[in-house]
This record gives C-alpha cells, structure tokens and sequence, in this order.
C-alpha cells in the first residue's frame, strides 16, 4: 500500500530501511522523512515525491558502492537537506537523465552533477565539491537553473554547458577547481547572474563553438589563465531568419546571439583578462578589467569585440588588442595605467572608439598598424610615456574631436599611413602632430597647445591639408616643413612660437593661405636656403626676429603679405630669390620688404599717383581706400585712363563707372533700377593687366557707395575645388565669403570645367558660385577671367553662368610701343632713365619677340627691364669712377638680345 508520508531509518524507529524502498513505496506528492545516517545505495527518483532530511542538513548521507548516489528519469521529484557521494569508481554522484528535479540545501561530493538529455532540474542552495571531473555538466537539451550554490575543489571545470542545453545560474561561486570556472560548447546558452568564479586553474570563463553566454553582475578573478577566453567561435547569425518586417525584433535577435558580460568585474588573472577569437561576437558592458596577468582585452580572428562604459586599468600589458581581421568597438568607459599601449591594433582589423579616455600607458597610447582601420570619435588620450597617437604602416585613421594631453613625444604621429582629422586638440606634447608619409592626411580646425618642440610637423616628401585650427606655445618652431614637402595649409592660427612662426626647409613647396603668425620669438616665416612655396593673404605680426626670413636661393612667392607691429619686416641672405607681390608693413620700424606687384601692376603708370615705395628702402602700407565716396570717381578714373594700352576695356570700363553713377542717382531719387549685372568675364592673355583693372573695377563701385570696400580677393581653381568628396562647397563658400563686400577675382576660370571631365570636383564649385552669387547679388562682384578661347567652355558649363555674366571684355595683347612705355615706367620708379636711342633699341628688340603662348605681355616687359639692369650693373662695375649719370642711365647696349 502506497503512503503520503514516509520514514526512513538504517535502524530503531523507521518503517523503511532504505530511501529507495520508501520512495517505490509513495505515492506521487508523498514525503519521504529520512532520519540521520549513512545510506549506502543508489537511489533511482521516477516520480514526484520529496526526500528530506528528518533533522536537516549534514545530517543524511546517500554513498552509493557503484555508479551514481542519485538517478532521476522521470516525475519532479524534490531532495531536500541530503549529503550525496559519489561511489568509488569516481563516476557522477548525481545523474539526471530526465524528469524536473529539485535539490535544496544539499551537498554532493566526490563525483560531478550531470543533467541530461531532456531533464530540466534546478539546485538551490547546494555545494558541489571534490569532482574528480566538472562540478556540474549539462548536455544534451536539458536546462538546468542553480541559485545561491557553490561548486568547488574539483579535478576538471566547474560548470559545463554542452551540446543544446540551457542554464539560469544566479548568485552561484564557483572556486578552487582545477581546470576552467564556467565552459560552455556546442549551441549551449547561459544567463549567470551576480555569480562569482575564482581560484581557477584555467579560465574563469571559456566559451567554445556557438554557445552564447549572458554574465551580469559577475566577478571572475584570481585565474591561473584568462578571464574570459573565446576561442573557436563562429558566427551564427547568418543561420537565423530575421523578419525583415521588424527591425527591432531582428536588433533583439542578433543581440541574443552575442556573448555578453554586463556589470562584470574580472580581475587578478594570471593571463590575459578577455581573449576572444575566431568569429565571435562578444559585448561587453559597464564591466571593469584590472590587475590582470597580460593584456586586458585581446580580439583575435575575424569576430567582433563590443565594450561599452568598459573600464580596463591596471594591467601590465596591453589594454586593448586587436590582430588579425578582428572588430573591436569601444564606446565610453576608460583604459588607464596600463604596462605598454592603452589600444594596440594590427592586421586587418576595424577599430571604433567613441567617448573613450586613455590615460597613463607606459607605451604608445593608441597605437594602429598593418591595415587596420580605425574610426576615433570624442575621445581622451593623456599621459602618454611615448606618442599619444600613432599610426603606421598602410592603416587608415580618422579621428573626430580627439583630446591628447602630457604626451612625452608626440601628440599625433603618423608614419606611411593616412590620416583624417577634425577638430582634435593636442596639448603639451613634444611635437603636436607629425605626418610623415606618402598619402596626403587632412587636419581640419585642429588645435595644437603648448608642445615643448614643434607643433606641427610635416616630414620629408609629405604632402597634406591643414585647414583652419591653431598652434598656439610651441617650444620650438609653430609649424615645420620639411625637404621636398608639398602641404596645403590655410587659415591656421600660429600663435606665441617660441621659435619660428612657420619654417620651410630646403625644396618644401607649400601653399600657405590666410595663416596668422603672431608672437613668434623668432621670425614669423622662416625660408631656409632652396626654399620655396606660395603664401597667399597671410598676417605676421609681433616678431621677435625679421617677421620674414629668406635664405640664400629660396624662392617662396609672397603675396599680399601683411606685416605690422614688428621691428623688422625682412631679411634676406645673399641669393635669395624671394618674389614679393602686394605686400603691406605697418608699424614696423625698419621696413625693407617690397611693396607693390612686380607683374601686372608694373603696367601701371601712376596707378596710385605716386610710387608706393623707393629703393631706399622706405614704404608705406597699401590698404582699400574705404568710405571715400564719389570724391573719389575722378582720381580713379583718371588712374584706368593712365594704364597703358587698354583702349577697350577702359572705354568699357568708364561707360560702366557712368550708368552705375545713373543708378545710384536713380535709387536715390526713388526710381527703380534698369536690370544691370556687374559681373563680368575677362579675356586676355596673362599679363594683360586683368587683375589691375579688376582691383580698380571694385574701388570705382565702393566709391560709388554699390560695394562696402571694393576690396580684391584673387582665387583659381586650386583655391577653389576641393581634394575629396564634401571638400569642394565649403572651400567655395569660404573663399567666396571672404570675397563679400568686394570682388571675387577667379584667374582661369575655365580650369574649373576642365574638357572632357564631366565628374570633375570643379563642377561642384561653380555650382556653388552660382548659388552663392543669387543669395548675395548686391554684396559681391564676381569677375571670371581666362584665356578668349577658353572661356566659353566656362560659360557654358552651367546654365545658370550666362545669365549672370552678360558681358565680356577683351584685353588685347600690349603692342612693342606698350610694352616701351610700361619698362620706361618701371625705369623711373626704380631711378634709372632710357635715352631716345635706348627706347628705339627697346622697340626693335620687343618688334623681334615671337608672340607664341609663352610671351607674357606685361610680365616680358618686366623682364626685359630686370635683364637690362643687370647687364648696366656689368657694364658701369668696370669703370674706374662712375657718376651719377653712368648709374642711373640705361643704353642700347643694355638692352637683352633676343634668343629665337
């Protein structure tokens, strides 16, 4: 007969001797009562019964002789308070083929745990200890949830997950075993809540094949190997349906197929704190990795590593690793005090760091190489022994609103690779940035303060783009160009150098454009020897040297060069070859710097009425005439009538000064406008005086109150069109800005829409001008000049460019007789004279000048003059005792003989 309530006793009381015989006596729901004792067999639980222990824990004792001390196939039986060892043949102590059992408060020693096949069993409160294999495996499909246990002292791992099966493990320690703490293979899943994992002989935790822990909460530590090692893993995502109709449903499903440790603390390993290879897909959250043997985190293979809100500090090696074809994405959290790089990265690899801060690496704070990729992202770098950026070798950085502090060498170094960016500030390194490579690297509104050395650095042979940004305390030089260097850099700010301003090295060929120099201990623009290069519209001022220095065969071209509140404006060493065009000093003391365009301008007889310097040496500043009214109609006027040659452009030119008179009287007296358009398009050949008549063309207008200054800002294509895609519209606009209020003059117009180039970058620009020109069309005057037969191709290349430009004027080539009177003007500025005989001689000798592609109209005339000195100054150096007339006049023989 079957009871509801059992007793149990080896001897005295007790209706059964053995569990096994009380059990196949209970009905299901019965109560098994076991009284202390040792009970040497192997009980088999089929059905739903509970076994308790009579006076509670330690108490009752299952040895089984052979095979396991408890088998559970089939019902949901409970073991409650039982002590349970394992035969001596060191198989599992607790085998559970089925059935959903519950142990409560017991204790298994001597052999493993093993739930199988389709069992789903659940231990609360238990401790299992001395296995001479894992403490607890589960395989097949079972599931298995355990809660407030402890695993320890075993020969093999703790907690095994194979095949399928499933574990809910929560506030569980497993400690002091031999092999891994927690291993999970095949397709198996783990949630691991609040559990500890310590004293392992292998890893904390390893995860082999597709199986897909979730750890939160977790402290894994005191490890001989790795915290965490993933190995062999592959990538089941692709495996998995994922309904297109529900983005979020599949968001949530590939987030279930990653590894994930939330909250987690893995600490005191004896190896690597996180090694994860092959292709798996590993996140990490609000986790904190300190104090471990080697690396911190290590992302190997082709998976990918996800940290976020992740701290890693305290560790010997290597915060974060990446090799191979590995991913690894890190948002927020921090690396800190680390034993060699805070992020080391090579092979092929993607690196992502957004938010972050990466502080006190013993190496390189962010180091990149191989063909890594790497996106940086509102991230700190600080307390770099080494360089707090560097990327070498053919991998490819860009870097957004990045901060690097205390950097012992340099802030940002890239070697061979390439490199983009924006707005990043570097701060008290030894060398701000540096670029060293074949590529062309971008620095865009980047700032570079305090550097005990350099604050940028251009290597060698380097060819890159800094637009806008600041160097501001350097220790040495602002910024350094090196050999053969070929940088584009404009609107950059160098400020308080304690050495030079801006150094161009011997063969460097940069284009420098809108820089302020201020500060500079020494010169603001140092051009050593072989120098060359173009700056455009730059500032020097405050200088503690000469604000310019041109070494012995430099050749840089300065043009409309600002100097003021400097001692010194120039010096230069013997050979130097410097070219200076519309330069400007004020308030310096000791001005030697040319003044005036030595090119078209030389065309000019009496441009402003009066020399604007003297071979004395002394200048005065060139400035816009600003705010001066009609007043000063006719003197202008009378400067376009005093240009030589031009009949027909200063015929034009007049005729329009007079209706744009008309106008303004019309707008006054409240009468509307005719439609007029004061755009235009020059063309001539170069040297033909457009940018003369363009500069007066735009003071006439301010004069006439229809521009704000009538200023002139010079610009071609290359000022123009950016290098890459995003780069071309706002380098339009800013130039175009800069423009506003006077005019814009574009030289070549026609590069701008080369033949045959449909997807040109220059399409985007003259886009842009015209847009542009509509939403300013009483702030700006835009004059396109260029070659006659080349500029109708401009026109023609936007529909919206014919309508704008409604009228042409041709600059004709000068005639011998012009270009006489344009070197007998450059002749009495510099104090010489041409007798009648000289001029003849002049005549016959630009009478004999092929007037091929080559002949540079104004520009020849200004050669010839500048041949023509030389060969006087040859001449008059023989005689014995040379008066004034012997220097100052030139002769026939002094004129250059035609080379046919």
């Amino acid at each position: 007969m079957k009871r509801n309530v059992l007793r149990v006793a080896d001897r005295g009381w007790g209706t059964y001797r053995t569990v096994t015989a009380a059990v196949r006596a209970a009905v299901d729901g019965a109560v098994v009562h076991v009284q202390p004792g040792v009970y040497r067999e192997s009980l088999i639980l089929d059905r739903d019964v509970t076994v308790v222990a009579e006076k509670g824990p330690g108490t009752v004792h299952i040895a089984a002789v052979h095979g396991p001390a408890v088998s559970v196939s089939g019902g949901a039986p409970v073991l409650r308070d039982v002590a349970i060892e394992a035969a001596a043949d060191r198989g599992p102590a607790v085998l559970i083929g089925g059935g959903r059992p519950v142990f409560e408060n017991c204790t298994v020693s001597g052999g493993r745990v093993e739930i199988a096949r389709d069992a789903s069993a659940e231990l609360r409160s238990c401790v299992v200890e001395d296995s001479d294999g894992s403490g607890v495996h589960v395989t097949g499909t079972a599931a298995a949830v355990l809660e407030d246990c402890v695993i320890a002292s075993t020969a093999g791992h703790g907690l095994t997950l194979s095949d399928a099966a499933r574990a809910e493990v929560r506030r569980t320690t497993v400690e002091r075993v031999t092999g891994c703490g927690l291993v999970l293979t095949g397709e198996s899943q783990g949630t691991f809540d609040d559990c500890t994992v310590r004293h392992t002989g292998d890893a904390a935790l390893m995860v082999l094949a597709p199986a897909r822990p979730v750890l939160r909460g977790c402290r894994l530590h005191d490890t001989k190997t790795h915290g965490v090692r993933i190995t062999d893993a592959r990538d089941v995502a692709s495996a998995v349906p994922e309904p297109a109709a529900d983005a979020n449903a599949a968001a949530a499903g590939r987030e279930e197929l990653r590894i994930r440790l939330e909250k987690c603390e893995v600490f005191r390993t004896g190896m690597e704190g996180v090694l994860a290879s092959g292709t798996a897909k590993l996140r990490l959250h609000d986790c904190h990795i300190r104090e471990t043997g080697g690396a911190g985190v290590i992302a190997a293979g082709t998976g990918r590593v996800d940290l976020e809100q992740t701290r890693v500090v305290d560790v010997p090696g290597t915060g974060l690793a990446a090799v191979e074809g590995a991913e690894l994405q890190v948002r927020g959290g921090t690396v800190a005090r680390t034993g060699a790089n805070g992020v080391h990265a090579t092979g092929r690899c993607t690196v992502r760091l957004t938010e972050c801060e990466i502080s006190t690496t013993a190496y390189t704070a962010l180091h990149f190489g191989g063909s890594v990729r790497v996106e940086l992202r509102s991230c700190t770098v600080r307390d770099s022994a080494q360089h707090g950026i560097r990327v070498e070798g053919a991998a490819d950085l860009t870097a957004e609103d990045i901060r690097v502090e205390r950097t012992r060498m340099t802030g940002v170094d890239v070697k061979d690779a390439d490199a983009v960016l924006r707005r990043c500030v570097v701060g008290e390194a030894e060398t701000g940035i540096r670029l060293d490579t074949r590529h062309r690297p971008l620095l865009e509104g980047c700032e570079v303060l305090r550097p005990s050395k350099t604050g940028i650095e251009i290597a060698a042979g380097t060819g890159a783009v800094v637009l806008g940004g600041r160097v501001d305390g350097s220790g040495s030089a602002g910024v350094f160009l090196d050999e053969r260097s070929e940088p584009w850099i404009e609107e950059l700010t160098v400020a308080d150098a304690q050495g030079s301003g801006l150094v161009i090295w011997a063969g460097a060929r940069p284009r420098v454009r809108s820089v302020s120099i201020a500060g500079a201990a020494k010169n603001g623009v140092y051009a050593g020897d072989g120098a060359e290069g173009l700056l455009e519209d730059c500032t020097v001022s405050a200088t503690g040297y000469p604000a310019v220095y041109v070494g012995t065969k430099a050749s840089p071209v300065l043009r409309r060069l600002l100097v003021h509140d400097a001692d010194e404006d120039l010096s230069q060493a013997d050979g130097a070859a410097a070219r200076f065009e519309q330069c400007r000093s004020r308030n310096v003391k000791s001005v030697t710097m040319p003044t005036t365009d030595e090119g078209e301008v030389a065309a000019v007889v009496g441009l402003t009425g009066a020399p604007r310097g003297t071979g004395g040496g002394q200048s005065a500043e060139v400035s816009i005439q600003e705010g001066a009214g009609e007043d000063r109609l006719p003197e202008l006027l009378s400067e376009l009538e005093q240009l030589v040659g031009l009949e027909s452009v200063k015929r034009e030119v007049a005729s329009m000064a007079k209706l744009m008179q008309m106008v303004k009287r019309r707008q006054e007296a409240g009468l509307q406008p005719p439609p007029l358009s004061r755009h235009l398009i020059f063309a001539g050949n170069p040297g033909t005086g457009k940018t003369t008549v363009a500069r007066l063309y735009g003071q006439l207008l301010a004069a006439l109150g229809l521009l704000a200054s009538g200023h002139l800002v010079e610009a071609d294509r290359s000022a123009l069109v950016g290098e890459y895609v995003g780069h071309t519209g706002p380098k339009t606009t800013g130039v175009f800005r800069k423009a506003l209020g006077g005019v814009l003059f574009i030289d070549e117009a026609y590069a701008l829409v080369p033949a045959g180039q449909s997807n040109d970058f220059g399409q985007e620009a003259v886009s842009t001008l015209v847009k542009l020109m509509e939403d300013h069309r009483d702030d700006v005057v835009v004059i396109a000049a260029g070659y006659p037969v080349d500029m109708g191709r401009f026109i023609d290349s936007n529909p919206g460019l014919a309508s704008r430009f409604t009228r042409t004027l041709r600059f004709d080539d000068y005639s011998s007789a012009d270009l006489v009177r344009i070197v007998e003007h450059q002749a009495s500025r510099h104090d010489y004279r041409l007798g009648e005989e000289t001029s003849v001689a002049l005549l016959a000798h630009f009478d004999a000048i092929e007037r091929t592609e080559r002949f540079g109209n104004g520009r020849t005339a200004r050669q010839a003059f500048q041949q023509m000195t030389e060969q006087h100054a040859m001449r008059v150096a023989d005689l014995a005792d040379a008066g004034d007339e012997d220097l100052t006049l030139l002769l026939p023989a002094d004129v250059p003989a035609v080379v046919l």
